[in-house]
């Protein structure tokens, strides 16, 4: 067995195998110090990424066609993710997986939440952290973030549950036409059979051998039609189609180990259920205006959720790194709401620029003070303290051209938003 790349789902790879007194070879194009190290105590060593191999687990980052996988397959290797391992290991262990374009990490949060109100020991993983593999042996049942790159590598995969929470555009860098992203956001459906259930949205067709049971963002209830929560009751921070795939999950997965969901108990858990940090979560408040951290929306239909949901005026944080995102859809939900464009980082501006509307561009030494900048120009835009109105970052672009990631990107902005509170309060 061969560990092709050592990031967070690799390390948890090498770490279950372990754990399982298995011991492969690894490689990777770039490993750190510590990734060497933990390899070496782990008992893994290094490997070649041609050589023979029964089977390749493949990170989520190694893209599916890169010259070394097409090898691996060409000689007859099986390539599969940390989920497919996961799967045949704990083959009794009840997974229920969640992709979407928008909205699947919001939507497994949610489904484990449930779980556990009622009762399992439900743990979330996957594209989410911890890795799934991380927390196999702890948990009654599985709640599975899955991404496009992950339901690339699942041969064989079967869902007792599976939910769709939306397909649109993304990952175009990596896929390269919406069809191939479509197809692969798919595969969360293809291994199901007669008696599993795929949860959609309505009007989404879908084909499947799975019962499909389709949600709305008007009504959160259960299959039967029998209400459970009026979405106004939710807390603000989470999307009502959210809430409503998540109420069918759970009900499907209980109905899988022979239980009966019970419409009070997911009520009273959606009722305590808080948005995942980083997903359209207020960090601060300057006065009336709001501080919307939504760092990991650099998907279209994310984007356009949070500038739907989001209290005008808008001063709207747009920058990273463009990976090819549809801009059109967005043109709409700005109009009438967005006051100006605030543009950081290595392609803001030209994002901007391709949006069409009103925008200042900031500029800083490093990212804590890009964004320090952007934070102090959007709230500038709205008025000052004294104003209202939401200044959001729902950046569009990736991360990585400042930060390590959208939570560093998104606690970068929260620094910036509380530093500016304590300014004005003091």
């Amino acid at each position: 067995m061969l560990i092709y790349g050592l990031g967070r789902s690799g390390r948890g790879v090498a770490r279950f195998l372990a754990g399982e007194g298995v011991r492969a070879e690894w490689h990777d194009a770039q490993p750190t110090a510590q990734d060497e190290t933990l390899m070496a105590e782990l008992g893994h060593t290094r490997g070649e990424p041609r050589g023979n191999y029964r089977t390749v687990v493949a990170a989520p980052g190694v893209p599916i066609d890169h010259p070394d996988l097409l090898a691996q397959r060409s000689a007859g290797a099986e390539i599969v993710g940390e989920v497919v391992l996961a799967a045949r290991a704990r083959p009794r262990l009840p997974m229920v997986g969640v992709t979407g374009t928008a909205g699947k990490g919001g939507t497994t949060v949610l489904i484990a939440h449930l779980l556990r109100g009622s009762g399992l020991n439900a743990r979330e993983g996957g594209n989410i952290d911890p890795p799934l593999l991380d927390v196999v042996d702890e948990a009654e049942v599985a709640v599975v973030e899955l991404s496009s790159f992950q339901l690339e590598r699942v041969p064989g995969l079967r869902l007792p549950v599976a939910v769709v929470t939306n397909l649109g555009t993304d990952h175009l860098d990596r896929h390269r036409t919406v069809e191939a992203y479509h197809a692969a956001k798919l595969n969360i459906t293809a291994g199901q059979q007669a008696g599993d259930v795929l949860v959609v949205p309505q009007g989404l067709e879908i084909a499947t051998r799975a019962e499909r049971r389709s949600f709305s963002a008007a009504h959160i209830a259960l299959a039967n039609g029998a209400a459970v929560l009026d979405p106004a009751e939710l807390h603000p921070g989470i999307h009502p189609a959210n809430a409503a795939a998540a109420v069918l999950a759970a009900e499907a997965l209980l109905a899988h180990l022979g239980r009966v969901a019970d419409p009070d108990t997911l009520a009273q858990a959606l009722c305590s259920a808080r948005p995942v940090g980083g997903r359209f979560e207020t960090v601060a408040r300057v006065g009336e205006v709001a501080f919307i951290d939504d760092s990991i929306a650099t998907r279209t239909l994310a984007v356009q959720a949070a500038l739907e949901r989001a209290t005008p005026p808008i001063a709207w944080l747009v920058g990273g790194r463009d990976k090819g995102a549809e801009l059109e859809p967005l043109l709409s939900a700005a109009q009438g709401r967005v006051t100006r464009v605030i543009a950081f980082g290595q392609d803001g501006e030209a994002l901007a620029r391709q949006l069409g509307l009103p925008f200042t561009a900031v500029r800083g030494e490093g990212g804590d003070e890009v964004m320090a900048n952007a934070a102090r120009a959007g709230l500038e835009a709205l008025g000052g303290p004294g104003q209202s109105g939401t200044v959001l970052l729902a950046p569009i672009g990736t991360s990585f051209d400042l930060f390590t990631d959208y939570k560093a990107r998104g606690e970068s902005f929260r620094r910036a938003a509380l530093a500016l509170a304590a300014e004005v309060e003091a």
